[in-house]
């Protein structure tokens, strides 16, 4: 749903940013803004604020900021839609219906209705857990450990003895036999219509991203085949596109995901205080769920089961992550078999410190080609030795390659120089492994940023903090078109425009933007730290930055006609006195705190 510019500028003035990221973060009053612990890195004192008046934020430590949608966007991981959703029905404004066509209208109508019968399915398998029927499912999660919260926070339940319970509810309830019979609920033939699909199994409810329940898995109580079963997929569900637990762990303010196998370890892992495990649903890790991971966070554990299977699950896991930008490393569990198990064993604290330790997936990789050779036979250690400086080649970032083989060296016994020639051997004949890639990590900024560049933000914050000083003092010498860089022009062509009307907004400057690292930098062109101890300094500096720009403007003008000849020659001038301190520029002095 595309909204028009007016329609969000009134949502998000409806809505206080202190207020709706106070949510999240403990804020402490700061002179005229909020300070806090940023949300977005860890950090021990406070460099993450608020202002109330600007309803912006701004992290001196991450450079993480921008308004209240961005905030929704990177802290809650929701989409710009779903931030204006939420913001809207917070402020009490209704927001324009999508116009659909007839198909897209029956489409929508039948995905509604399949969520609905999903979400009752869900609620009869938890209420039939709490009944007698379900004293065997009950007994089973007891015995796994969970707590009545962590049954209800995941709405666990149990499916009953067989035959067509379920279907009869639901048909109570309202849903037809079309519906049902797509919902992946039932087994549906000729002779003996609508049986129930689950039956004598524990259920999880497998939600989407957004929490709405989607399908199910079921595990067998007693001896039945399959152990575990899942719902097929349906209009609703594709197996390939989600991942167990996400809508929980989405929200994590840990910097990583947990990935593993089954529903109970995500399940243990969450009720044990590890909020970002998801897991993959009954087949191996896809390429959609790796995106689907890298659009709420850049690294992810790998914690599959530390039998062979869950190894060479995590080999194939490792190229797919990192294909999707995603940086991996690997939880060693040893000698416990999956995260259930070893927290059972161990607790919370032994599983913090096996996270913390955990290897990185390109050395883990060489760990498992290593197992594969004799390292007592000279012959199959050279194989062992020559594989690795395949993987180390395909490795395309000149640095992280040569970081990793200073580290493989060192910890292999293989020789630094002579592994680095087979390394550039292989990259001159070309290698058949697969291609390793460089992962971001963090937020990059200021990365390569010219001088031009920090005095064209410079002045910007100036105009913007300074206002309407700073504009009046600068109006008849500085334009827009003295900005170079692309997004600080485009920046200060709002600015400009508003500067002009009396009134500035820096929230609505940063909503040029729908890229949120661009938010984040539009946000920190305005924080730009001046340091000065009193106001003539802030003075000299604010004359020195006009001056900057003016000097760049002169080096960059081509004048053709007599009124450009003129504009230069006055430009010089006003350089010239700049230079020799007779003039000036003056902008009041405030004591202001960070």
């Amino acid at each position: 749903m595309r909204y028009t510019d007016d329609l969000i500028e009134e949502v998000r003035t409806r809505n206080d940013i202190v207020d709706i990221i106070g949510e999240s973060v403990h804020l402490v009053r700061s002179g005229n803004s909020y300070k806090g612990l940023c949300p977005f890195h860890n950090e021990k004192t406070p460099s993450f604020h608020v202002n109330r008046d600007k309803q912006v934020y701004y992290c001196f430590g991450c450079h993480a900021g921008g308004t209240v949608f961005t905030f929704l966007r990177e802290y809650s991981n929701m989409s710009f839609g779903e931030a204006m959703e939420y913001l809207a029905d917070r402020a009490g404004i209704s927001l324009p219906k999508e116009e659909y066509t007839k198909e897209q209208k029956e489409k929508s109508d039948k995905k509604t209705r399949l969520l609905a019968a999903s979400k009752k399915a869900a609620g009869y398998f938890h209420y039939i857990l709490k009944t007698g029927e379900g004293e065997r499912g009950l007994a089973y999660l007891r015995k796994r450990g969970l707590a009545d919260e962590t049954i209800r926070k995941f709405g666990l339940g149990y499916s009953g003895r067989g035959g067509d319970s379920l279907y009869r509810y639901l048909k109570s309830k309202g849903f037809d036999d079309p519906l049902l019979a797509e919902s992946g609920l039932f087994r549906v033939d000729e002779k003996n219509g609508f049986s129930d699909l689950f039956w004598n199994r524990v259920m999880f409810p497998i939600p989407d991203a957004r929490g709405r329940v989607i399908a199910f898995g079921g595990r067998v109580m007693g001896d039945g085949k399959p152990k575990y079963l899942n719902s097929p997929e349906t209009f609703i569900f594709n197996k390939r596109r989600n991942l167990f637990g996400l809508n929980l762990a989405r929200s994590t303010r840990r910097p990583y995901l947990i990935l593993c196998e089954g529903y109970m370890d995500v399940i243990s892992l969450h009720s044990a205080g590890f909020d970002c495990a998801v897991a993959s649903l009954g087949t191996a890790l896809t390429e959609q769920q790796a995106s689907l991971m890298r659009r709420f966070k850049e690294d992810v554990l790998l914690i599959y089961d530390s039998d062979s299977a869950g190894r060479a699950a995590t080999l194939r896991a490792i190229p797919i992550l990192e294909a999707a930008g995603i940086a991996a490393r690997v939880v060693n569990l040893k000698p416990y078999k999956d995260p259930d198990e070893f927290l059972q064993a161990m607790g919370p604290e032994a599983m913090e410190e096996r996270l913390n330790r955990a290897r990185d997936a390109f050395l883990f990789t060489v760990d498992e080609n290593e197992k594969q050779f004799d390292g007592s036979d000279p012959r199959t250690k050279t194989r062992f030795q020559h594989r690795t400086a395949e993987l180390l080649a395909a490795v395309p970032d000149e640095l992280l390659r040569n970081n990793y083989l200073e580290t493989v060296a060192r910890e292999k016994g293989i020789p630094l120089e002579a592994l680095r020639k087979l390394v550039n051997r292989s990259l001159m004949n070309g290698t058949p492994a697969e291609s390793i890639r460089p992962v971001k990590s963090g937020r990059p900024r200021n990365a390569g940023e010219s001088g031009q560049q920090k005095t064209e933000k410079l002045m910007l914050s100036y105009l913007a903090s300074y206002f309407p000083e700073a504009y009046e003092e600068t109006r008849n010498m500085i334009s827009p078109e003295d900005f170079t860089d692309e997004l600080l022009k485009k920046v200060a062509e709002g600015l400009y425009a508003q500067m002009a009307k009396g009134k500035i907004s820096e929230a609505a400057l940063i909503g040029i933007s729908d890229d949120l690292e661009v938010q984040s930098r539009i946000a920190g062109i305005f924080h730009s730290r001046i340091p000065v101890a009193n106001g003539a300094e802030l003075d000299r500096a604010f004359t020195d930055t006009a001056a900057r720009m003016l000097e760049a403007g002169q080096a960059r003008a081509e004048p053709l006609d007599r009124e450009g000849i003129q504009r230069m020659l006055e430009r010089k001038k006003l350089l010239d006195r700049f230079r020799s301190g007779k003039e000036v520029l003056h902008l009041p002095w405030k004591e202001t705190e960070e």
